[in-house]
């Protein structure tokens, strides 16, 4: 494990030199003017032609099949290290971290809320090709095929463990952080996966000072506390946790027989190895029926309150949309009108609009956020309902065995595993 590891700090260190040098290259010589204009630098990444982004698509493809052989066949860490490595250089530093299946979810919002937008056919392959694999092999996507993911992965140093119920309180971000991407998506006020990207300045080597100090503490946590963004931020990954509990195969810890060594749960950096069920859980099983019952009954009760607290909050909500924020800005402070510093008031003020049209639009978009309100407070309440209800689910076990949901298929705990094949 320490010489694997070392190889990964070696190849990551020289794809790093390799990344900085290809950003001090101009793709193209600077334009030269003598009024001593000077180019600025570009935040994201330069379009790419079809052609390249179908050849994003096929690499994709394939190293999710590399994943799916190397988790499931060939049982081989190692493996899955180096298409990491690749991922990491490729993905990451290569296509800047762009286009990406966490940010997909955004664009497949838009498209089915707004009729004047189609998300292209590599965005949606992006979007679809790892929900399938993950429901046939498991959250393999998450194990080397994502750059956000692999670069966390990498410099896990000496792990912790937290506690459960930490865990599961924590574990309800992801929803939360999905259901307001989607509705800020869907209602075309912003793309706050892609906003909010704590690697991204990381990948392009520049970006807001505050996301690149955010990026970088993701990063230290992450030396303790494995992969802190997948488990506890990552919205696709949410999708993929859902998922990957109704995969037909997954990553097995061992090849025969477990040993009950328990060698696994402390190879993985994660918390998804669950042990076996004991005596007391199974004589427990029966009041855990009831308790079941009790709370999958309240579930609709979680869905109405959390409906109802949600759309409460709308008008607050909204406020992200510029429409919104710039007529209640102006509504509140007539004044401003005036304020020709202001670009977003100069801009509306150069449309030719009056202020009621723009207290029109404002009513019309928040009227959208009031009905996106009342199914992201429900989506949350579902949630809470069924984490709730689940607590009470009793799943007899005779090995360790990966969580489903948790897993990321790193195959660590196989390379620990002393039963061979």
């Amino acid at each position: 494990m320490i010489k694997d590891r070392i190889i990964a700090y070696v190849l990551i260190a020289l794809f790093l030199l390799v990344s900085v040098s290809l950003v001090a290259q101009q793709r193209f010589p600077k334009p030269e003017f003598e009024t001593g204009y000077e180019q600025p630098d570009t935040t994201t990444p330069e379009p790419r032609s079809l052609p390249f982004e179908y050849m994003d698509v096929f690499i994709l493809a394939a190293i999710l099949g590399l994943s799916a052989w190397f988790a499931l066949k060939s049982r081989s860490r190692q493996g899955i290290l180096f298409t990491s490595i690749f991922t990491l250089a490729y993905f990451g530093f290569y296509r800047e971290g762009c286009v990406c299946s966490i940010g997909s979810i955004q664009n497949m919002s838009l498209s089915l809320a707004d009729p004047g937008y189609a998300a292209s056919v590599p965005v949606i392959l992006f979007f679809v090709l790892p929900l399938l694999f993950t429901l046939f092999f498991g959250r393999i996507f998450c194990a080397s095929a994502c750059p956000l993911g692999v670069i966390q992965d990498l410099i896990i140093v000496k792990p912790i463990s937290i506690p459960v119920w930490i865990q599961k309180i924590l574990g309800l971000f992801p929803f939360i952080y999905l259901g307001l991407a989607v509705l800020y998506a869907s209602t075309g006020t912003d793309f706050i996966i892609c906003r909010f990207d704590p690697f991204i300045g990381i990948f392009r080597l520049s970006g807001e000072f505050h996301m690149i100090v955010i990026g970088i503490s993701f990063l230290l946590i992450g030396m303790f506390v494995g992969r802190p963004y997948c488990r506890f931020v990552c919205p696709y990954g949410a999708l993929l946790n859902v998922v990957s509990r109704f995969s037909q195969k997954h990553l097995s810890i061992f090849a025969s027989k477990c040993i009950q060594c328990k060698l696994c749960t402390t190879s993985c950096p994660f918390d998804a190895i669950d042990a076996p069920s004991n005596e007391k859980e199974e004589l427990n099983s029966g009041a855990n029926i009831r308790r079941f019952i009790i709370f999958a009954v309240l579930v609709p009760l979680w869905i109405a309150i959390g409906a109802y607290i949600v759309s409460e909050a709308h008008f607050f909500l909204a406020k992200a949309h510029n429409t919104v924020y710039l007529a209640d800005l102006l509504v509140s402070n007539p004044e401003l009108m005036n304020d020709s510093e202001n670009i977003d008031i100069k801009t509306f003020m150069s449309s030719g609009k009056t202020i009621n049209d723009l207290i029109a639009e404002a009513k019309l978009i928040q009227s959208q956020f009031y009905t996106g309100s009342w199914w992201l407070g429900g989506f949350i309440g579902l949630v809470i309902g069924l984490m709730l209800a689940n607590q009470f689910v009793f799943r007899k076990r005779k090995d360790f065995e990966p969580n489903k949901g948790e897993c990321f298929s790193c195959a660590r705990c196989i390379d620990y595993c002393p039963v061979q094949k």
